[in-house]
């Protein structure tokens, strides 16, 4: 049975390529749904005008889509709520100095 503490790890690996934290620290991942082998990511970018949404959404299915019992990984990036620095855990806030 897939966990959502392994997909969290997975996601772990997805990294803001300007920022260079990961998208789990960032805040950037809203949720997770597992539907038997099934995977569903809500995400977002720090801004909607961030070009990275397709490379992420390919990380995260190459991620998630590793762990054992995957068969389906579906990323989903809205813009509502909208991210802010304050969705960030307290690590990111200090790598980043806030």
């Amino acid at each position: 049975m897939i966990q959502e503490d392994d997909v969290f790890e997975a996601l772990s690996n997805v990294i803001d390529p300007e920022l260079g934290l990961d998208f789990v620290e960032l805040g950037l991942v809203y949720g997770v749904e597992i539907d038997g082998s099934k995977v569903g990511i809500t995400f977002t970018l720090t801004t909607p005008a961030c070009p990275i949404g397709p490379q992420v959404s390919e990380q995260m299915q190459e991620f998630v889509g590793e762990l054992p019992g995957v068969t389906e990984v579906t990323p989903n990036m809205v813009f509502t709520p909208a991210w802010t620095p304050d969705k960030m855990s307290e690590d990111a806030k200090f790598a980043l100095g806030y």
